[in-house]
């Protein structure tokens, strides 16, 4: 038998923002943990705004497992959280909104700055580096400084170890910024992973006493880049029989639930959504072919290959909780019928 370190992993209660939280268990397998051998485990809610003091349990329901590669028979349990009977969710759980739909694919984009002493690496103490330009995709001291590259670059491996479906990194267009992409099949799994990612470098940005910085546009009303985490999206219709026709039922959809979205997208996305740096503005709905200054850039391959294929929202910002936003997204594709419910309607 070994002993394994299980961190249990969950969102807390704080809005509109959840945090990420960590403890860990011991307990003895003799071989690394599946999913149904993990235990449910209870926690103090009252200390992270999910409980009153007077009646502070809340319970880890464990919904997923990975290896901690950074640790010595480690693993990573992602979990919901639920009321005390263990079995109600818990009203901050967002990921128990999500519908299940195993033809459902995600993957997000999530952007980033990495900040020491309050304010983004490279940036002087004073003002302002020289303008954007060089950065995005950028390589040299210069361009991306000293520990950048070292934190990104260990921060990939670590994912790639704990079996992330981890899919690439590259700088971005402001100093300081980065970005890493999660892709997933199944409704919940690019969510899922994409808060693992978020906790596995929040925790490893602690050895460097760097911060990572995750509000949209942290550089306020400036000529700088916000962040956001483009959502590409897609359903098994979507891929498979897709069309014109319902391409444009679905982009009405969109436009009629753009409200609705923008709720879910991330706080202070009016700060982001401005219509500048290549986003469309909070007030309106577009879309286009290839356009990155639309709210949702239709690719040329949709286009070539009959109106089917996958979308990218790029309205999400950087903030964004990726299960609200999954459950959103797909909650607008289920009000538009397929041509198949049409005719079973008729």
């Amino acid at each position: 038998m070994t002993k394994y370190k299980l961190e249990y992993i969950w969102l807390d209660g704080y809005t509109p923002t959840p945090n990420l939280r960590g403890k860990t268990q011991v307990k003895e397998f003799a071989e690394f943990p599946t999913l149904e051998q993990l235990p449910l485990w209870g926690f103090d809610g009252s200390s992270t705004m999910q409980a009153e003091g007077k009646s502070s349990d809340c319970v880890l329901k464990p919904v997923a497992v990975y290896p901690d590669p950074a640790r010595t028979n480690g693993a990573l349990v992602l979990c919901e959280v639920m009321m005390p009977d263990g079995v109600t969710p818990h009203p901050s759980n967002t990921r128990a909104t999500v519908q299940d739909d195993d033809g459902a694919w995600f993957g997000f984009e999530q952007e980033y700055f990495l900040y020491k002493d309050g304010r983004p690496l490279g940036f002087p103490e004073h003002g302002y580096p020289a303008p954007q330009g060089p950065y995005y995709t950028g390589v040299g001291y210069k361009n991306v400084g000293n520990i950048a590259r070292q934190i990104v670059e260990e921060h990939l491996d670590l994912c790639l170890a704990a079996g992330i479906n981890h899919e690439g990194i590259n700088a971005e267009v402001a100093k300081g910024q980065w970005e890493f992409q999660i892709f997933g099949k199944g409704s919940k799994k690019a969510a899922d992973e994409i808060w693992l990612a978020r906790y596995l470098l929040e925790r490893l940005t602690e050895k460097y006493c760097v911060d990572v910085e995750y509000h949209c546009k942290p550089l306020g009303d400036t000529d700088w880049n916000g962040s956001g985490m483009h959502c590409n999206f897609s359903t098994s219709f979507m891929r498979e029989a897709g069309g014109k026709d319902y391409f444009e039922a679905l982009m009405d959809a969109f436009a009629e639930a753009r409200a609705d979205h923008i709720a879910v997208y991330g706080p202070d996305n009016h700060l982001r959504l401005t219509g500048k740096h290549e986003t469309a503005s909070i007030h309106v709905f577009s879309y286009g072919v290839a356009d990155r200054g639309a709210s949702i850039r239709v690719p040329h391959s949709f286009v070539n290959n009959g109106y089917r294929g996958y979308l990218e929202d790029r309205r999400p910002n950087s903030q964004g909780d990726p299960y609200q936003i999954a459950s959103r997204v797909l909650k607008t594709i289920s009000d538009v019928p397929t041509f198949s419910e049409k005719k079973a309607a008729a």
